[in-house]
């Protein structure tokens, strides 16, 4: 095995690039890597030649402008086929490899589209139908994971005492505990009303609402015994959010000064990896996301360090950047909650990459690929069809050898003829992911 450091000889030494680099080569593949910007001092190692001049005997792939470009433009993306898989920013003739994998990679894993202009969800979202993978077919697939074995697969033919790290197919399951109790949790104020509606309009309800609140009955959407019983039973790695913001239209979360809520939340962090659900709201609000980090931090000693946000309400860079002025080391909102699939083009965690200011960060992105609510509100999906969906993108993520992320809701688990079924499809997965 050859242990020196594979050199990249470009004109210039630029963030974007060192950041995709790090990425592809150093994440990814597992190797030892230098940007070299004179061609003097490339000596006796294995060179990718990033620029449009000639280096003798070095792996050439001809530059697309992008990662030498400061602040964002339009771009004019044409996407071709290459070994069944779609390829953009083609290199030009007497490249060894047909497009530029570290700019088209950059593209999708900073998502350098969404700080283009774009139309947004009724909720200010980018939603996945604006995005390239979606219009051109492949958001199904994590395109940059499978460019990357293709591309060690070439580049290995030019440099053969190459060795590339063998990467490990594994699986996360996270909840988002939005509304944990149907009855509990709520002001008496909101109680007796509940009750009062309950008793007009929701016939039976009342008996239900009465019983859980002074009957000690449980409540019917506190149904985390049954979902951290099927989670131990497979040793699942998990993350619990637990959101802690003010009531709206938006959020109906209990207070987080309620002792049910405060009670179920403890129970569940003294045991599971947890983090802030920040509110609908905290999505651009710095001022709403550091007090709602500092509720948390008075509820369990500290916010956990991770985040996912409510409704997925990401805006970038805003929300990102707030993220990391509030110290959160790992976000999980990198997805789409309209469809499946890979938001990012990628099946691993990345660091985030602001494109305006050209900075790498230290905070974490998780992305997933799966949530339920994805299924069953926003597609009106049969179990069935979702749980064969579900197989597809976890076979997808284990021939990349990724992270296959998933996110559910105790609402969408419940103990009743419309929960039930997705009972099936979360314990199928959960058995499928072994």
């Amino acid at each position: 095995m050859d242990t020196r450091p594979l050199r990249i000889y470009a004109v210039t030494d630029v963030p974007r690039l060192r950041y995709i680099a790090g990425i592809i080569l150093g994440d990814i593949l597992g190797l030892n890597w230098e940007i070299i910007t004179d061609k003097r001092k490339l000596g006796k190692h294995y060179v990718i030649n990033y620029s449009d001049e000639n280096v003798k005997d070095s792996f050439r792939i001809s530059p697309a402008a992008i990662l030498f470009e400061k602040g964002v433009s339009e771009k004019e993306i044409k996407v071709d086929r290459w070994k069944d898989l779609p390829v953009f920013f083609q290199t030009s003739t007497g490249s060894d490899f047909p497009f530029d994998i570290f700019a088209a990679s950059f593209y999708l894993i900073s998502r350098y589209e969404e700080y283009c202009k774009y139309e947004p969800d009724e909720y200010g979202r980018f939603s996945a139908s604006s995005s390239i993978a979606f219009r051109n077919n492949f958001l199904g697939i994590p395109v940059v994971d499978l460019w990357v074995k293709e591309f060690a697969k070439v580049l290995l033919k030019k440099f053969q005492t190459l060795a590339f790290r063998r990467n490990e197919f594994k699986t996360m399951v996270t909840f988002d505990a939005d509304e944990p109790f149907e009855y509990l949790g709520k002001s008496i104020i909101r109680s007796i009303g509940g009750l009062l509606r309950d008793l007009t309009v929701n016939d039976g309800h009342a008996s239900d609402r009465y019983n859980t609140v002074a009957k000690g009955k449980p409540d019917p959407f506190e149904v985390f015994g049954y979902i951290t019983e099927w989670l131990d039973k497979y040793k699942s790695d998990v993350r619990f959010f637990f959101p802690v913001g003010d009531r709206s239209k938006y959020d109906h979360n209990p207070s987080w000064k309620n002792e049910d809520y405060r009670a179920l939340i403890k129970r569940l962090a003294n045991k599971y990896k947890f983090g802030l659900h920040p509110s609908y709201y905290a999505s651009e609000n710095l001022n709403t996301l550091n007090e709602e980090a500092k509720r948390f931090s008075i509820i369990m000693g500290n916010i956990g360090h991770l985040s996912r946000f409510h409704y997925l309400r990401l805006k970038l860079p805003v929300s990102y950047r707030n993220l990391v002025k509030a110290g959160v080391k790992e976000d999980y909102s990198m997805g789409y909650p309209d469809e499946p699939g890979y938001r990012a083009g990628i099946a691993r965690p990345f660091y985030f990459y602001d494109v305006l200011k050209d900075t790498q960060t230290n905070m974490k992105i998780i992305p997933f690929q799966v949530m339920d609510v994805t299924f069953c509100k926003y597609k009106k999906m049969d179990p069935k069809a979702a749980l064969e969906i579900i197989h597809k993108l976890m076979d997808e993520t284990r021939r990349a050898g990724g992270l296959f992320v998933t996110i559910w809701h105790n609402t969408s688990l419940l103990d009743n003829p419309e929960g039930r079924p997705w009972r099936g499809v979360f314990e199928s997965m959960l058995n499928e992911q072994r």
